[in-house]
């Protein structure tokens, strides 16, 4: 197999500063990450609020940590914090004279909407809805604010508040041997009873389910992140007055979700994103339509609606002429495209873009829009203006914009890179003459080893060009020889890259503990155009694994590199890439896979992402021509191969892969008498390294790397 380095790129070169006697990262260090989110501009444009999310020792367990999000205000010169306290705070949204905000908080158990006064105020509670509230948006009149709410299929059924005149669904419930849906009206009257009529031994069954005794499932999508949900939750609209002692009014009814509300510039209109088909169970209607509605919830109606598509983020221009959204076909590959349309959902037009787009600001004029997209291993900025459809990238693919809002005269934006995991900045329209506003990680970066990334391209088999990075040991001396790390990417449409944000402290750390690293995005991965990111359809083995391991090889000609202690892991899709490439190549002296999909059918079946299966093998492991893919493309069919030593994990809750495949694994590596170990973390989910407990977060990293010096050692 012919394999080509086409390009080398050294990027950072202008910080690859000595980092003699400097310290490392610690794996502790990742509890100093703070992380800036959620940037809003003052309508005036005069100040700023943004969310700084960090880690808080816990008051009772001092080996562990808290997750804490909270407000902080910047009038471009200097920042302060506005919120404190362990409740932490959501998304702050202005009030149209920018002198209130609108903020969600937990107040017992459940998320309600709080208004601050930036004069000095207290902030004071709008809301103590039952349900509770989260996600507001002020109205662009200063009048009202638009929240949402969660309710499950049983509140709905039985709240005579939300749903006032008792209605069922439109929509099969899907209840084996009922044709309609009429049994699920109660008879108040009938007593349970374990040994009594059909109906009350119906009602004593009933009973056991509402006192948690069992779980009813019918529903097709009843795995949640953490446990089976065996009912169906709603997402439903509400609007209240901006003012002490208001009333919520309900905007949406019935049994389906409205996500993604946004108002109209007259504040007489409400934007949502919601399914296509009132008759198709949520389950099973996978597309979506924007619909349009009265602020005071009359008037519903779909806009744009197509079958096959789901359209979603609809955002309204500030002339109120004009909508952009984004749209996906539904049926197996869909890929994010930019549409842009009339404010009734007339003329809609597809802006040609080979990117996924999202987060998208309007300039004041209505002329431009303002959006950012994964690329190249970057969260660029882009620029789109309306009336020629040109698209303008204003930033570079070496950081990643992961907030950011816009006013007349300035951007201000949440920016993450190598030399800093993040901070806020300004800068002018253009992304020019930036200016760091902030200082969160400054301190205890400034004497830390850090690596920088060398950047390069590999032409593979099918002509695509494969941009992979190579980081030496942050404290790297010239002719010593260092251990070599292949870190993958999940998804398989993730993308990493120096402007990738959750891998910073990982690949920092590994560093700092004498490693080479190399990672890479191979074909299937996100941030290159649609053609690339599906171009391992029925291929989620060998032709990743080529383009991995030319990234590999490539950087294990370095003089500084060990050969002979090469390491691999990845998680959850990369878990399953490392569990294949260690069944079909052996240079790898240990192997870590981590919350891995190992055989696909299994998959299908115990995970919520099991949709992957049909949409990039074509099928269903009961039809004649897919199951010999299937079977194919599995790791565990070559478990038998696997010569590598293996440690593998997985949360115990983790419902978006499965834990069964990982036992599958380790029972048949165990009983063949190979070198492996299984770990499982009690109450993890799939987002463990990422949202997960803090001190499993650093049990995590520290079993990578002693499982790693069992076998490579380094001195």
């Amino acid at each position: 197999m012919k394999k080509t380095l086409l390009l080398l790129v050294l990027t950072f070169s202008q910080v690859a500063f000595s980092q003699k006697g400097k310290e490392k990262i610690l794996v502790t260090d990742m509890t100093k990450i703070k992380q800036v989110a959620s940037v809003s501009i003052a309508p005036d444009g005069k100040k700023a609020i943004y969310a700084l999310r960090t880690n808080e020792s816990n008051e009772t367990d001092k080996l562990d940590f808290d997750y804490r999000s909270h407000l902080w205000l910047t009038d471009f010169q200097t920042v302060k914090q506005l919120t404190r306290g362990t409740e932490s705070v959501g998304a702050a949204t202005w009030s149209a004279d920018s002198k209130q905000i609108a903020f969600s908080r937990n107040v017992k158990g459940k998320f309600q909407i709080f208004l601050m006064p930036l004069d000095g105020g207290e902030a004071f509670q709008l809301t103590d809805f039952k349900y509770g509230a989260s996600n507001p948006q002020w109205s662009p009149d200063g009048s009202k604010i638009l929240f949402s709410t969660n309710v499950t299929f049983s509140d709905l059924l039985k709240d005579s508040l939300i749903n006032p005149s008792k209605k069922l669904p439109s929509w099969s419930i899907e209840k084996a041997g009922f044709k309609s849906n009429d049994f699920l009206k109660t008879d108040k009257k009938v007593k349970a009873n374990p040994n009594g009529s059909i109906e009350e031994i119906r009602a004593y069954l009933e009973k056991d389910v509402e006192d948690k005794k069992a779980k009813v499932i019918t529903r097709l999508n009843f795995q949640g992140e953490s446990t089976t949900e065996p009912e169906i939750r709603f997402n439903l609209l509400f609007v209240i007055d901006a003012k002490e002692g208001a009333k919520p009014v309900q905007l949406t009814k019935g049994f389906w979700s409205y996500n993604g509300g946004s108002w109209s510039a007259d504040s007489k209109k409400i934007y949502a994103s919601s399914g296509r088909d009132s008759l198709q169970h949520p389950d099973r209607e996978l597309n979506a339509s924007i619909v349009l509605l009265n602020a005071d919830g009359s008037g519903i109606k779909q806009i744009i609606a197509e079958k096959g598509i789901s359209y979603n983020s609809a955002t309204p221009s500030p002339d109120g002429k004009l909508l952009i959204a984004t749209m996906s076909k539904t049926d197996w590959l869909g890929f994010n495209q930019i549409i842009l349309a009339n404010a009734d959902g007339s003329n809609k037009t597809i802006v040609t873009f080979d990117r996924a787009a999202n987060n998208f600001e309007w300039t004041d004029d209505s002329k431009f829009v303002y959006f950012t997209a994964s690329s190249n291993g970057g969260v660029p900025i882009y620029k789109l203006d309306v009336q020629t459809k040109k698209i303008e990238k204003l930033s570079d693919y070496d950081t990643g914009i992961s907030s950011f809002d816009i006013s007349k005269e300035r951007i201000v934006f949440a920016k993450t890179e190598v030399k800093n995991p993040s901070e806020l900045y300004t800068a002018d329209l253009l992304m020019k003459n930036a200016v760091k506003l902030s200082a969160h990680n400054d301190e205890w970066l400034q004497n830390k080893a850090l690596s920088f990334p060398e950047k390069r391209v590999y032409k593979n088999s099918k002509g695509q060009s494969v941009e992979y990075w190579i980081m030496k040991p942050a404290n790297y001396e010239a002719g010593k020889k260092y251990p070599l790390l292949l870190n993958m990417h999940g998804g398989p449409t993730a993308m990493w890259g120096p402007g990738e944000a959750s891998m910073w402290h990982e690949f920092q750390y590994f560093c700092s503990q004498g490693y080479g690293l190399v990672y890479a995005n191979p074909r299937g991965s996100g941030g290159y155009g649609k053609d690339f990111q599906f171009s391992n359809y029925q291929d989620w083995g060998n032709g990743p694994t080529e383009d991995v391991l030319a990234a590999t090889s490539d950087a294990a000609k370095a003089s500084w590199v060990d050969t002979s202690k090469q390491v691999i892991t990845g998680g959850s899709y990369a878990g399953y890439l490392t569990a294949w490439i260690i069944s079909h190549d052996h240079r790898f002296k240990a192997a870590f896979a981590q919350r891995g999909v190992y055989e696909l059918s299994t998959f299908m079946g115990e995970g919520n992402a099991w949709r992957l299966t049909p949409n990039y093998f074509g099928g269903y492991p009961w039809e004649s021509n897919i199951k010999p893919i299937l079977e194919r493309e599995s790791p565990y069919t070559y478990v038998d191969k696997i010569k590598t030593p293996f440690l593998i994990k997985h949360g115990e809750n983790d419902l978006r892969t499965g834990v069964i495949q990982s036992e599958m694994m380790y029972k048949s590596l165990k009983i063949m008498g190979k070198e492996v170990e299984y770990v499982r973390m009690p109450g993890g989910t799939h987002e463990l390294s990422r949202t997960g407990n803090v001190r499993q977060k650093i049990d995590r990293m520290l079993r990578i790397y002693e499982f790693f010096e069992r076998y490579i050692g380094v001195k």
